[in-house]
């Protein structure tokens, strides 16, 4: 084990931000005084010790837990090891590759999605596409984190030029441009405010919901952490929001009202929540191979529909709006 921590360390390093690091550093300093050297020696312990990544040990909060309580986090190494058993790679790739997605989970969909090979084989298809809707959104199949995307007006675009856009940008899908419900559009208007339920299935527990979030855009054109957006603690039962909205950036104070629109996230109820909650649990057993899936769902004024599953979903966003460690529910029963 000790020598499978060293190769991820140096993973980590290969990976690290190192202008995200510096900031981190320079906060923690101004904070408790630790000099960096000082900050270097309890990082690789923490790495090693509890298989967190360098900002993890940041994001975590790591300076200021005992040894137990760090213990209950789950790094991104503990993360890639469950993840890797619970979605193995002969499965995965319904999930990782959007047009497999798209196909597997249509009758979840409240918006469409084309291949570019389907546009070159029916132009008709893509004239069609332009009919329907103000706005389109391209994206890589294997796309993630928010990457990759473009969102263009259509009123001037003809089906040819559709397909050359597609092209020049190296896109393989395009999709028509989803209207959120009205509350979730008042609350952030800048991007499609998505819910993110994760899931489990397991032998002994059967289905379960591991945690409910709401992804919150501030000013961009996407609502993902990595973006310098928030994710905020959804009530599971409920479907209200119940705690602040936090940032990825542990040098940002949780927020209790949106910066920008002055909605208040706590107490923000999500609409449609038992639809969302049905909708989850039949998706999620519909291909029970995959055994834990980060689902994000968009909510519009007609109901929820499924945007996509993601085999390797965050631990940030799962683990930072509820400020505690949830290693502990991570279960695989083979």
């Amino acid at each position: 084990m000790r020598a499978r921590r060293l190769v991820y360390f140096c993973y980590y390093i290969r990976k690290l931000n190192w202008r995200q690091l510096e900031k981190f550093m320079r906060h923690l300093r101004s904070q408790i005084g630790w000099s960096r050297t000082w900050q270097w020696v309890h990082i690789i312990h923490d790495s090693l010790r509890f298989n967190i990544s360098i900002l993890e040990y940041y994001q975590f909060r790591f300076f200021e837990l005992s040894e137990h309580q760090k213990s209950e986090w789950a790094g991104t190494g503990t993360m890639y090891e469950f993840q890797r058993r619970a979605n193995p790679s002969e499965t995965r790739g319904l999930l990782l590759d959007k047009r497999k997605f798209y196909k597997a989970y249509r009758k979840f969909f409240r918006h469409e999605m084309h291949d570019l090979l389907d546009l070159r084989r029916t132009p008709q298809t893509a004239i069609d596409l332009l009919a329907k809707s103000h706005k389109l959104v391209f994206k890589k199949a294997t796309g993630s984190c928010g990457a990759d995307i473009s969102i263009r007006l259509v009123n001037e675009m003809t089906a040819a030029q559709l397909i050359e856009y597609m092209e020049r940008g190296g896109f393989d899908l395009v999709e028509t441009f989803i209207e959120q419900h009205a509350h979730l559009n008042a609350l952030s208007p800048s991007a499609v405010n998505t819910v993110r339920i994760f899931t489990q299935i397991s032998k002994e527990r059967g289905y379960e919901v591991l945690g409910c979030r709401l992804r919150i855009s501030i000013d961009s054109p996407v609502d993902n952490l990595a973006a310098g957006n928030m994710a905020a603690p959804i009530d599971a039962d409920t479907g209200v929001v119940n705690g602040p909205g936090v940032f990825s950036d542990y040098t940002r104070k949780a927020a209790e009202v949106h910066p920008v629109t002055g909605v208040r996230l706590v107490g923000f109820q999500v609409p449609y929540w038992s639809e969302i909650l049905e909708m989850v649990r039949e998706a999620s057993l519909l291909h029970p191979e995959n055994r834990s899936v980060g689902w994000d769902i968009v909510v519009t004024n007609d109901g929820p529909g499924l945007i996509e599953g993601n085999h390797d979903w965050c631990k940030l966003v799962w683990q930072l709006p509820v400020r505690r460690g949830l290693k502990k529910l991570l279960v695989i029963h083979e």
